[in-house]
This record gives C-alpha cells, structure tokens and sequence, in this order.
C-alpha cells in the first residue's frame, strides 16, 4: 500500500531532480550559449552600425551629385529645344512633382509648353472601351484615316494625335481647324482635362506615367491604353518621351515597363525611368533631342532599360531607329 510517506518523498525527488537540472542547465549546457549568442548579437550590432554608415555615406555621395548636376542643368540643357514646341500628358496617377520638374528642365532646355492633358482614370477603364470608339468615331474628321484593324484606343490616339500635335514644325502652336471640337468632347465625356491650350498642336510630347503599377486582370488593357496613346502621339508627331519612376511604372504592371515590352511602340517611342534625379531630367530634353533625330531608346536604371542615357550621335551601339 502506497502511503503518504512515499507521496511526499517522491515529489520532494522531483522537484530537487527538477533544482539540479536547472543549476546544471545554467551553469554548465546553457553558459556555451549564451556565450556564442552574446557574440553573434554584438557582431550584428557592429555590422549594422557599419552598414548604416555606408548607407550615409552613399546617400551624401548622392546628395552631392544631385546638387551638382541641379547647378550645372541650365548649362547642359541650355538651347537643346529652341523653337520646340512640348504637350504634356499626365496619366492618372502620374507624379505631378516630377511633371513640375520635367516642365522646368523643358523649359530650361528652350521649348515652348502648349499645354497639359490630364487624363483620368475613366480613360483607362475597359468598361468604357465603347464609349472611347463612339466619341472616336463621332469626332472624326473627314480625311483622317484610323489604322487598319485599330481598336478604341487606336482610334482615340489617332485623333488626339491630330488635336495636339503635328510634324510640320510651321504649324506648331496652331489649332488644327478639322479638329475643333476633340478635346471638349472628349472633357465633357469625363475622359480628360487640360490645362492652357494643348490645342495648338505641338511638335514633341512627354507622356507621364502612372506612379503604380496597375494589378488585376484588367491591368494589361490599362498599361496598354496609354501605351496606344504613346505609339498614336508618336506617329503624329516628331517624337514622345515617356517618364516615370523606375521602381514603380517600370516595375511589372507598370506602363513602363509595358511599352518596353511592346517591341514595335519601343522601337519609336523612348523612356526614362529617372525622373525623380537631376540627371534624369536632363536625359529626358536628352531623348526629346534623339527623337527629333530619328531615334529612340529606353533609358534609366529599371527593367528594360538599355543605357543611363541616351549614347552620342557617334557613340556606338547606336539606338533604336525610330519613326518619329
């Protein structure tokens, strides 16, 4: 028979067994431990302490570039673009910090701003494909013939195209009489607002991009309604440079990075993805100029970029030959 004696004897063995394990487990297993894990923590401390000073290091390095390059840009870009006439198209989302900064540097560099065209988001909604070729096929003008096969976004590029830009460098900043009417329709379907008078016509656009990459199964169509635009713009006139941030819009889903994965919209229309750094601003009056060559490329620091900048006309490789 079990008795209260042996009850009391074998929990004061356990819990002396239980004492002895944990003065063993202290003194003896765990000091080993606690030892390597003390040195770990202060080998990371002291590597994150040099990172960290790294970083500030190449942040100042950075700081000082950008500084460097803002004082020198009214001298790199100065004439680049005399007598060029420049629209701006800011799709929704776009970044207006960086449109406020590529108009400066536009303007630095000798061209004229006709005006801005903000497009919304209901531009880009696949539910309004048929809306966008009614108002296309509404507005157009007689003589104004659309892309064979062109779909909603064909057509309303087309026809932007001839509202706001030309080639012929003697009717730059003038209305284009058989369009008259364009703009307001496409303002009073809700599809766009302007800005100044993009209406007269310039002869270079600079599109900018949306600053987050569309997602879900429509953001194919969206990425290539702007896309459209671009190649419409660029036909229409002597080149289009689209812009927009390297992490974002030429990220996946990024309308970016779609045009340059529209091999035949790349080859004549050129973008940079460097629009929040001085030196990306420069590139962009950069790639105006290549476009007013014949040229294109696909510039910056993202994902399909092929160079920094824009190589000189005697350069080699040289860049993408280009309608525009």
């Amino acid at each position: 028979m079990i008795d209260f004696r042996y009850h009391l004897v074998s929990i004061v063995a356990i819990f002396l067994a239980l004492a002895v394990g944990i003065v063993m487990g202290t003194t003896l297993l765990q000091s080993p431990a606690i030892e390597v894990a003390r040195r770990t923590s202060n080998e990371m401390i002291k590597a994150n302490a040099d990172y960290r000073a790294q970083i500030d290091s190449l942040r100042g390095r950075e700081d000082g570039n950008d500084a460097y390059i803002s004082g020198l840009t009214p001298q790199l870009v100065a004439g680049e673009l005399t007598g060029q006439h420049v629209v701006l198209i800011e799709a929704p989302g776009s970044s207006t910090s960086y449109r406020e900064a590529g108009q400066q540097v536009l303007e630095q560099a000798g061209a004229m701003v006709t005006g801005r065209v903000l497009l919304t988001d209901k531009f880009v909604d696949v539910k309004q494909q048929g809306v966008i070729d009614g108002l296309a096929t509404q507005l157009k003008p007689e003589g104004l013939p659309y892309p064979v096969e062109a779909g909603p976004y064909e057509k309303a590029a087309t026809l932007l195209a001839a509202t706001l830009v030309t080639r012929d460098e003697g009717q730059a900043s003038t209305a284009n009489p058989t369009t008259d009417g364009v703009l307001t329709g496409f303002e009073e379907g809700g599809f766009l607002s302007i800005e100044e008078d993009p209406s007269k016509r310039a002869t270079l656009a600079v599109m900018f991009a949306p600053e987050k990459p569309y997602e879900g199964e429509n953001a194919e169509a969206q990425a290539g309604a702007l896309v459209s635009l671009a190649g419409g713009l660029d036909a229409g006139s002597k080149g289009v440079v689209m812009t927009g941030g390297a992490t974002t819009a030429a990220a996946p889903g990024g309308v970016i990075s779609a045009l340059r994965d529209n091999s035949e919209v790349a080859k004549q229309v050129s973008s940079v993805d460097t629009p929040d750094m001085p030196a990306g601003l420069v590139v962009i009056v950069e790639a105006l100029r290549e476009q007013l060559a014949g040229r294109a490329g696909q510039y910056g620091i993202g994902p399909g970029a092929t160079l920094f900048h824009p190589p000189s006309p005697s350069a080699t490789p040289s860049p993408t030959p280009s309608g525009s």
